[in-house]
């Protein structure tokens, strides 16, 4: 055993730990189909969002870790219930007549409303495809709509007409409350109408297990009898999931924590159809701002493009490794964080013992091979320099980035560069209509009156600490208890923020003349 598996193996890491328990699964060996499986779920009744790609995230952080205590080879399936009835019509889509014509149609039947592809199932299975690319993921694509179809699950869907009366022992007692109802019209089975296309919700009457076959009642009252084969129907949700373990023999599978309930009902159908389920792993919801579970069909929250447009995909996959059981709010504001964070741990991993490294997200961002960052200025203090410079672009940051950094130019230092055009965005979409600046109160306004003498007559060294240090000393010398409120009040009367990096880095950044001119302005435009 190599040294690097031997660390691995005593990782406190979660994606090492989840790869441990994974391994004792196949203690005694490799299995049958010559490799581990890891699946991911997809419902693409709404546009592909930000919680979706850190499933697919955090499951490759797994595989990745796996990898590293195994030899056995592994694949990653991503799978899309795509042959869904579209049940509810997204509010973040054009064509809302058309969409609501179309309801109960498998999604791969719902027409396109942004009429780029065959249907609207088609067009978000290709968002999610081009954004997962994107992101160079390993991983093999799956519609639920060509599976059935094309028999893959066939031989399982027997086995479940076989065991019709099982797999109803196990579902029918969850069917209170708001489905009590259901418990007389429930079957697993849902018929796809040959006369409208639609997914229907409806009893099975008949099961003939030598044909393979099931009668139901068209809503006309016209008896049909239709094979459990070919895609003729689809199984509800969570028989289907059940059956999608056992049929591919999966694995592993994460989920959300709203879907525990879900993930047992399934795991017993697995079980039931005399297959063994996957090791499962529930992970804690994202919030909005609001606090409210991020949803695809309401489109609330941060979608990946949002993301995208203010930092680098790496910076999501950071955000996506942290704390994977702690609810995180998941919006604009988490962004900055994300970004100065994992440039820290970067610049943290070359230092490091290989227990360390192993334990530092960024070895499970970029599957053990992280690269060097060269993210010189912190992206917080960008922000803070594209507000008080109004840049435009990031060719106006880049005047005050050389004189703080001369050795540094987009082409030498591509993170940087792309991070200032990134803080330019952002300042300007996110944060510039909604800072607000205060007064200075006469405690702060004599202190920052002398902050500012002080760097109009100031000889000494230029480095952020020197100048940080000196900044220190006038909050000091004010009488400001706790200091912290010194650095506050800055923050607020010059930037219209309450944070943000430290003040002598930003005096560094954006010059010391310019400084003093910022803070003569802020008092000058504030009422005395």
């Amino acid at each position: 055993m190599s040294h690097l598996r031997e660390t691995a193996m005593m990782s406190k890491a979660w994606p090492f730990e989840e790869a441990r328990r994974l391994l004792k699964r196949y203690a005694k060996g490799a299995p049958e189909k010559g490799y581990v499986l890891f699946q991911t779920g997809y419902g693409p009744s709404g546009l592909p969002h930000i919680g979706t790609f850190g499933e697919v995230a955090r499951t490759t952080m797994v595989r990745r870790a796996f990898e590293t205590i195994s030899d056995i080879p592994t694949k990653l399936l991503c799978f899309s219930d795509d042959m869904d009835g579209l049940r509810k019509v997204p509010t973040n889509v054009p064509m809302q007549e058309q969409m609501h014509e179309d309801l109960h149609l498998p999604l791969t039947k719902v027409r396109d409303p942004f009429g780029t592809h065959d249907s609207f199932g088609r067009h978000n299975n290709a968002r999610l495809r081009a954004f997962l690319d994107q992101f160079g993921f390993d991983y093999e694509f799956a519609s639920s709509t060509d599976y059935y179809a094309e028999g893959r699950f066939d031989e399982t869907l027997l086995r479940v007409l076989e065991r019709f009366d099982k797999v109803m022992e196990i579902m029918l007692p969850s069917l209170g409350g708001v489905d009590a109802d259901r418990v007389h019209t429930y079957s697993p089975f849902l018929p796809i109408s040959p006369k409208t296309g639609r997914v229907l919700q409806v009893p099975t009457l008949e099961r003939n297990l030598d044909k393979g076959t099931i009668v139901y009642q068209e809503p006309g009252g016209e008896k049909v009898e239709l094979p459990v084969t070919g895609g003729h129907v689809k199984l509800q949700w969570k028989p289907d999931w059940g059956m999608r373990w056992a049929a591919l023999d999966v694995d592993y599978e994460m989920y959300g924590k709203d879907l525990i309930p879900s993930a047992a009902l399934s795991s017993k159908i697995c079980r039931a159809l005399g297959a063994r389920g996957p090791e499962l792993f529930n992970y804690e919801l994202f919030l909005d701002d609001k606090g409210q579970k991020i949803s695809k069909s309401k489109g609330n929250g941060l979608s990946m493009e949002e993301w995208l447009t203010y930092a680098s995909p790496e910076s999501l996959s950071y955000f996506m490794y942290q704390k994977p059981k702690t609810a995180k709010r998941l919006h604009f504001d988490v962004i900055p964080k994300a970004v100065d964070e994992y440039h820290q741990q970067l610049r943290a991993f070359a230092d490091q013992d290989e227990k360390a490294r192993l334990g530092n997200p960024v070895w499970h961002v970029h599957g053990g091979n992280p690269p060097v960052s060269n993210l010189e200025v912190p992206f917080a203090m960008l922000l803070n320099l594209a507000s008080v410079s109004a840049a435009e672009d990031k060719d106006a940051l880049w005047g005050f980035i050389r004189r703080y950094a001369p050795q540094a130019s987009p082409d030498t230092h591509p993170d940087l560069d792309a991070a200032a055009g990134f803080a330019v965005r952002y300042y300007n979409d996110v944060e510039k209509p909604t800072r607000t600046y205060r007064a200075p109160t006469a405690q702060e306004r004599a202190a920052m009156q002398d902050l500012a003498g002080r760097l109009r007559h100031w000889d000494g060294a230029t480095d952020a600490d020197t100048l940080q240090s000196m900044v220190f000393a006038v909050g000091k010398e004010h009488g400001f208890e706790p200091l912290r409120d010194w650095f506050k009040a800055l923050y607020e009367v010059l930037l219209g923020a309450s944070q943000g990096p430290r003040f002598g880095g930003f005096i560094a950044l954006y010059g010391i003349a310019e400084s003093a001119q910022l803070i003569e302005n802020a008092l000058a435009s504030a009422p005395a």
